[in-house]
């Protein structure tokens, strides 16, 4: 229940770049989501999701990868009540960006509580 598969991520760079071109975004500080319904159903994940933190604004890689872990900590323990309940009843598959824009780098209790709104917001505007 509580795992993070290799299906459930996105990996394929055309994939990804669909989802940049043609997908629906918000935000919720410090996290901007994008998402894209997925047309061709199959994948065996509800979700696939790629996480990404700017180079630009975080030179060092330890920096990026610690957001990275404590986002992927924080999605990995609230994706099922969250958002698969939601995505399962209605079968609607989608791809989704989760991206870091905040300033500093932040504690994972604020993480946690943030992706806990993104994925309530997300489950909204799917609904829509």
């Amino acid at each position: 229940m509580y795992t993070f598969k290799k299906e459930e991520r996105l990996c394929n760079k055309k994939l990804i770049d669909k989802l940049f071109h043609n997908g629906s975004s918000f935000l919720c500080y410090p996290f901007k989501a994008s998402w894209l319904p997925v047309q061709e159903p199959g994948e065996s994940a509800p979700v696939q999701v790629v996480f990404s933190v700017s180079k630009r604004r975080y030179k060092r890689a330890v920096d990026r990868n610690l957001i990275k872990r404590r986002m992927r900590e924080a999605y990995r323990l609230n994706k099922q009540e969250c958002l698969y309940n939601v995505l399962n009843s209605g079968n609607i598959p989608i791809m989704l960006s989760i991206g870091f824009i905040g300033k500093e780098i932040v504690e994972y209790d604020f993480a946690e509580k943030k992706m806990l709104k993104l994925l309530t917001q997300l489950c909204i505007e799917i609904a829509k």
